[in-house]
């Protein structure tokens, strides 16, 4: 029995370790909830969803799997040429021997690496096509969200998704997998030609796989929750970053950047305690699995080594040189696929934590969607109705309360009314931006909610206050990088809306570049390229909301002419606060608290002296004391 005792030193030392593992894991067992250990998604979920986008490559999986079961002759065949030489050399050297067996451990070695590479080339390619379409799915699906879901999203967040989130599931399909299966099948291998050479040593080695699998089950547990908490800091910091960028001016402006730098470093350690929670969960699992494949090792020259010099036997095996040789590098082949599968277990929970937030995004159904049988519409006249409609952002905080009115074809209506009155969300609720919860909303009498949304949008130009130009030219600005449109039909658009007198003033005219949100154009310059974006597409209904507001007095001439021109074209439905860029409407509508209070044009209005002469009296009293204190 004394002959076993360094074997069973061994054993108590990873005894006590797995029984100090148990016990902690049986602590936290019933805390999950408040460690974290919050799962939402199955993996069996997750890998179900994710392989619909890797069915339409199966081939390409099939032809990896075979190039990789022809690489791994590699592995299962070195240590048995390596035992062959150490054979010869002992007993019976021959020269000539050697180099037969050199060229054959050689060429072994020349097709697993040619293997590998056009492993990783066919991965790299699909991956990239898996990729794409995860991406393109994903950035579709958001663009289907409604305006209401859009505005409870950070932006940030949905950039992080699309971007980050994308490239850890990337890393699934061309590494993670494939070589967890190439690993896989190492370890089966491996595992049959230990049994084969000398079956009493693979017990021996076999006996430490328990402890192995006892480990990796007790790390999956922690692994996931590192992995959620590493990918929400990653979030949280870009949503932080994509807000605070955009909005650095106001920051400099009101002398923040103390107080929003400090913001940021909170966030910024917080990312940096969850890398190293995870640092910290695998680097404690590795030297564990390292471990066992030292012992085995000591465990294996140990009892080899001894039965070699000794002639005895183990379990009715006796030893050679060769075979402890061979031996040595197959646990070596054991125990480092294994130790690869932990670090790829590691990166595929991270592929996992990426995938549940993307597929989070994925389940959210959009809240303004085609009906059954909705129709198209090629054209339309631009009559609009309200019959009674109520709306509310938040349930039973009414915005609209019982709103009707009906809006002839190729007639100007103009909303006014005080913040909040309800006069932007009537715009939103026509082009179904959301949707009403009682009422009736009818174009050309026909109810919105029977019209496929994308073929009622396309009917209608709108142009806001807060103009958003995209980075590019002001060409790609106006015809939004449709390639239908002639420079001569652009120039005209800009004409018709006075774009083109400051155009021609810029050095590459339509080629001139726009910055990022058209910071380099002026709030008139924005507004006007708005008004050509919305003419070059011929709309039978225009929207403006508050389209002339924070423009100078020159612009806003201009403005008006580009107006009273595009009243010729369709329906128009203004909402402005300056009513002097009404007074020619056919109706305006006076909001209140979500209810019309009167209606009529601006004569009418004025002789009836109610909230309208109020609000108009108040202006160009307002507007007589400015010109006053000019002239003064």
């Amino acid at each position: 029995m004394r002959e076993y005792l360094p074997v069973l030193i061994v054993a108590a030392i990873i005894s006590v370790f797995a029984t100090v593992f148990v016990a902690a894991y049986l602590r936290i067992k019933n805390k999950k909830e408040a460690l974290g250990f919050d799962r939402h998604m199955e993996d069996g979920e997750l890998i179900r969803r994710l392989l619909k986008y890797a069915v339409p490559y199966k081939k390409q999986f099939v032809l990896v799997l075979g190039i990789m079961l022809v690489s791994i002759a590699y592995d299962l065949a070195s240590p048995l040429i390596v035992g062959a030489i150490e054979e010869m050399i002992k007993d019976d050297f021959q020269l000539g021997a050697l180099g037969r067996w050199v060229l054959l451990y050689a060429g072994i070695l020349i097709v697993s690496l040619i293997c590998t590479y056009f492993q990783a080339i066919i991965l790299q390619r699909t991956g990239q096509r898996i990729l794409s379409a995860l991406r393109q799915d994903l950035f579709v699906h958001i663009e289907s969200l409604s305006h209401e879901q859009l505005n409870q999203i950070p932006v940030g967040k949905l950039v992080t998704r699309v971007t980050n989130d994308t490239n850890a599931i990337s890393m699934m399909f061309t590494n993670i997998l494939v070589n967890m299966a190439k690993n896989v099948f190492v370890v089966v291998g491996v595992l049959a030609a230990m049994l084969m050479l000398n079956y009493a040593l693979t017990l021996m080695v076999l006996c430490f796989v328990p402890f192995l699998v006892l480990f990796t089950v007790i790390f999956r547990k922690f692994t996931r929750k590192v992995f959620r908490v590493v990918k929400d800091r990653t979030t949280d910091i870009n949503t932080y970053l994509s807000e605070n960028l955009s909005g650095i001016k106001i920051t400099q402006v009101f002398n923040q950047e103390e107080r929003k730098m400090a913001d940021f470093l909170r966030r910024s350690n917080d990312l940096k305690k969850a890398k190293q929670n995870q640092i910290f969960v695998f680097g404690i699992f590795r030297p564990m699995v390292y471990m066992l494949y030292i012992s085995s090792v000591l465990c294996l020259l140990y009892l080899g080594g001894r039965g070699y010099i000794k002639g005895g036997t183990f379990l009715g095996q006796s030893f050679t040189s060769g075979v402890i040789v061979s031996f040595y590098m197959y646990v070596n082949k054991f125990f480092n696929p294994i130790q690869n599968l932990a670090e790829q277990f590691n990166q595929l929970q991270s592929a996992f934590a990426s995938a549940e937030k993307i597929f989070t995004i994925f389940d959210m159904k959009p809240e303004v969607v085609d009906e059954p049988g909705a129709i198209e519409l090629e054209e339309i006249r631009g009559e609009i109705e309200f019959k009674d409609v109520w709306f509310a952002y938040v349930p039973g905080e009414w915005v609209l309360k019982g709103v009707s009115f009906h809006v002839l074809p190729r007639q100007t209506v103009a909303f006014v009314g005080s913040t909040g009155s309800g006069k932007t969300t009537i715009l939103n609720l026509i082009c179904r931006n959301y949707d009403i919860q009682k009422g009736q909303i009818l174009i050309d009498g026909i109810d919105i909610r029977h019209i496929k949304i994308a073929s009622l949008r396309k009917h209608f130009g709108q142009m806001l206050q807060d103009v958003f130009l995209f980075s590019g030219t002001v060409r790609s600005n106006i015809v939004l990088r449709e390639d239908r449109f002639t420079d001569e039909e652009i120039w005209q658009a800009c004409r018709y809306v006075n774009a083109d007198s400051f155009i021609n003033k810029m050095e590459n005219g339509l080629d001139e570049t726009v910055r990022e949100r058209g910071n380099n154009f002026s709030a008139g310059q924005r507004q006007l390229l708005s008004f050509a974006r919305t003419i070059i597409h011929r709309p039978e209904v225009m929207i403006l909301d508050e389209a002339t507001a924070n423009i100078d007095t020159e612009t806003e001439i201009l403005i008006q002419d580009s107006l009273e021109k595009m009243k010729n074209i369709g329906t128009m439905l203004i909402v402005a606060h300056r009513l002097s860029t009404i007074q020619h409407a056919d109706n305006i509508i006076v909001l209140a608290h979500g209810e019309i209070l009167e209606q009529g044009t601006h004569q009418e209005l004025l002789r009836h002296r109610g909230r309208y002469y109020q609000l108009y009296t108040l202006q160009f009293n307002k507007q007589q004391l400015q010109a006053a204190q000019g002239a003064s």
